[in-house]
């Protein structure tokens, strides 16, 4: 769409006002409202916002930065469609007040590793499977589950009335809805969206998230993507299908149909990168201290650094590939957790993955056994290391991770990887209410 057609759109739909959005590092949603009269010339110049506001932007003596809408990302958003407030939104490119690119905005940093892809002839495609928990709010704390559903439940209750008004804003914000379900845990769910290029599944898990939110909200719910809000229970991960395609005819490169797993030599290579360096980008795909409560053997979150075809404790599965469907190769990532920055966990998973194919990494065997019942003795045997097992030790080995730092950059890493340090320091100097009960009395 052309900026003249886009105006017209605009107009003819009756918006009021537009929101601006973009993400901070930790992938927190940012938006500046304005009044549609100015949209024409924030389409030509900017909008200014102050960084220095913003987690892991400028520093207060060169603040100034714009804000620039992708058209492409247009939308009404659905809860706000009355004629006196209609609002629509645009999601935004960061720039400095030189014109230039902010080199720290997360979508800029996928931006730059799609190019790297491109330029060897790739187009990067993600299908994103973020969980999700709905909670009853008590005066403004969020305390129990609000139904007692189990994994692909059908029950007809206040749940799935909920979920059905989530997919149908999502399909407003031009997100094909696939699939919705009750997940495992009393309260948890999970919607699926289509896949697509790994730009626009980035700005579609951010949509996904706020979107779904509001629609809580509207029912006195509160919807968190905390990986592991509940002991003892299943956590929320964000497996993410991957796959890369020719970039001029769009055909799958993953797919081999001599190959036993039907999986291509190049697909083998991304594979074995991912499973090379992802100790070192797990703080960007598992970024919470909390991430590493739900990264524990047990409850489907794989732990192992192995690959499977139909093993769902391996780190990285192949799902099967149906008769005549050579586009639907794929290989499931399974460690990332909702909480992530899908910028900078897309950024990540890709650089990986080209890594092994520049160095034409050949793929370790897979792991068929249930990896949860190996022991050590087992687990040597196979030569299966293990994630990090807390975001200090992820912290640790993003250090010493070169991908990690070739895709923020030196500067943009650097300010990631304190924030991150300073989010554990604080954790590790509170005292809990576990040590409490444990210690108090008795000691």
């Amino acid at each position: 769409m052309k900026e003249e057609q886009l105006l017209e759109q605009v107009k003819k739909e009756g918006v009021r006002f537009i929101n601006l959005q973009f993400s901070d590092f930790m992938g927190m949603v940012k938006s500046v409202t304005i009044p549609v009269k100015e949209l024409e010339k924030v389409l030509k110049r900017g909008s200014w916002f102050d960084g220095s506001s913003v987690e892991g932007y400028m520093r207060i003596h060169e603040s100034d930065m714009y804000l620039k809408p992708d058209i492409n990302t247009y939308a009404v958003i659905p809860w706000f469609s009355s004629e006196e407030i209609k609002t629509a939104r645009f999601i935004c490119d960061v720039y400095r007040s030189n014109n230039e690119p902010f080199e720290g905005d997360p979508r800029y940093i996928l931006k730059k590793v799609i190019k790297e892809a491109s330029d060897l002839g790739f187009i990067f495609n993600v299908g994103a499977e973020p969980e999700f928990f709905l909670f009853k709010k008590d005066n403004g704390i969020k305390t129990l589950t609000h139904d007692v559903g189990g994994y692909f439940d059908l029950s007809m209750d206040k749940a799935f009335e909920i979920r059905a008004e989530m997919a149908n804003a999502l399909e407003k914000f031009g997100i094909k809805v696939e699939m919705g379900h009750h997940e495992v845990a009393p309260g948890q769910h999970e919607i699926d969206f289509q896949y697509a290029d790994a730009l626009t599944a980035a700005d579609n898990v951010i949509t996904f998230k706020f979107t779904l939110k509001a629609i809580a909200n509207k029912y006195d719910l509160h919807a968190t993507f905390m990986p592991k809000p509940i002991f003892g229970i299943n956590g929320s991960g964000m497996h993410c299908h991957q796959s890369l395609a020719d970039k001029n005819s769009g055909k799958n490169l993953f797919y081999d149909s001599e190959d036993e797993y039907k999986l291509s030599k190049l697909a083998k290579s991304f594979i074995e990168g991912q499973l090379r360096n992802i100790k070192g980008i797990s703080a960007i795909l598992s970024p919470l201290v909390n991430s590493y409560k739900r990264l524990v053997p047990g409850y489907e979150a794989p732990v192992y650094i192995c690959w499977a075809r139909v093993n769902r404790s391996a780190l990285i599965r192949i799902p099967g590939i149906p008769e005549g469907r050579s586009q639907s190769a794929r290989a499931e990532l399974r460690c990332p957790d909702p909480s992530c920055n899908p910028y900078l966990a897309f950024a990540a998973m890709l650089k990986a993955g080209v890594d092994g194919i520049k160095q034409k990494f050949e793929l370790r065997k897979p792991v068929e056994e249930d990896v949860y019942e190996f022991d050590d003795d087992k687990l040597k045997k196979y030569y299966i290391d293990t994630l990090p097992g807390s975001l200090n030790e992820a912290l640790y080995e993003m250090k010493k991770s070169k991908i990690a730092k070739q895709t923020f950059g030196e500067t943009t890493f650097g300010k990631y990887y304190h924030a991150k340090k300073a989010e554990w320091d604080e954790y590790r100097l509170r005292v809990h209410q576990w040590e409490l009960d444990k210690y108090l009395i008795k000691h």
